[in-house]
């Protein structure tokens, strides 16, 4: 099959298998890339097939005075969780030629034109940076639906686990974990995410830097309020503060996707767990013809999400009651 780029360009559809070959690593890192809107903030695993036991030991063992007779039996437990990688595909069937005039046209007009290699490149690498896209939209969100069609449906999300474990008493008041909170505002904002931290606990708040995860609207709402109350401090230098007012190590992160949120998460890097594969050949990334006129783009994929330790020295989740958006 050939495309009919514009004058003197014509594209056989094996130079699109023979450039998804070639380039089949960088394409697979695509979605990695395109993720990274949102996992700059959090700790990516690799080589994650199916899934891999995480969590954290707990436990103590102290020196005492000298005895010969003295012995510790309390046991070190590990506490373990899951890091689930589901498997996914995606058959997109596409037409190089609307893509191409859609996105490069202009680029053809321009001195002697794209060679073939770097059109079907683009191509390729735009399908692939969609795959991360659509993944970072609802890496808070998703639902793992075995049935599904879309991205929403391939894992469960931060704030989908989050729920889960609230309604399974593992994440509670009691347990350190869990501040309830009123609806941010403009007016409240500050004093709002103060009794956040507050509440956290003192070897969560130890750790150089936490992140607290939030929705736009919220990074919003607390600089109109820092700007109001304490807008006339003369180190107040500049409108946008992404650290909380009298808390240094936290640093507000606010993201489009984490819109409509029930949960802020209050969390070192370390904690939020973003697991791929990429290693061997499950992953696989090809393009076939099997109708005129249009290609067939295949790409699979491991990936999921998952808190490492749910324990009040590694996160604190707030909530209003654990459903209403934030």
């Amino acid at each position: 099959m050939a495309g009919a780029f514009g004058p003197g360009v014509n594209i056989p559809v094996e130079d699109y298998q023979k450039t998804a070959h070639k380039y089949r690593k960088d394409l697979l890192m695509m979605p990695v890339y395109s993720l990274r809107k949102s996992t700059q903030f959090m700790t990516e695993r690799f080589g994650i097939r199916y899934a891999e036991t995480v969590g954290e030991m707990s436990g103590d063992i102290q020196f005492g005075p000298y005895s010969e007779t003295r012995e510790d039996n309390n046991e070190v437990v590990i506490n373990p969780r899951t890091l689930h990688t589901y498997f996914g595909n995606v058959v997109k069937n596409f037409s190089p030629n609307k893509i191409y005039q859609s996105f490069f046209g202009s680029d053809i007009t321009k001195g002697e034109g794209l060679k073939n290699t770097e059109i079907t490149r683009k191509v390729l690498t735009y399908l692939a940076a969609q795959l991360g896209k659509n993944l970072n939209n609802v890496l808070w969100k998703a639902v793992r639906n075995g049935e599904g069609t879309e991205s929403k449906d391939l894992f469960d999300g931060f704030d989908t686990i989050a729920k889960k474990e609230l309604d399974a008493s593992k994440i509670t008041e009691a347990l350190g974990n869990k501040v309830v909170i009123e609806a941010i505002t403009k007016e409240n904002a500050n004093d709002v995410l103060k009794t956040i931290c507050r509440a956290a606990d003192d070897h969560l708040m130890d750790h150089s830097e936490v992140l607290l995860f939030c929705p736009n609207h919220v990074f919003q709402d607390y600089c109109d309020d820092y700007q109001a109350t304490l807008g006339h401090l003369p180190y107040n230098l500049e409108y946008k503060r992404y650290y909380v007012d009298g808390f240094d190590n936290v640093r507000l992160v606010p993201l489009a996707n984490k819109k409509d949120t029930p949960f802020l998460q209050l969390v070192p890097r370390k904690n939020m767990l973003v697991g791929h594969n990429l290693v061997g050949d499950d992953e696989q990334l090809i393009v076939e013809k099997h109708k005129a006129f249009v290609l067939q783009f295949i790409a699979t994929t491991f990936f999921g999400v998952e808190y490492e330790s749910l324990s009040k020295e590694r996160i604190l989740f707030a909530t209003i009651d654990g459903t209403t958006p934030i």
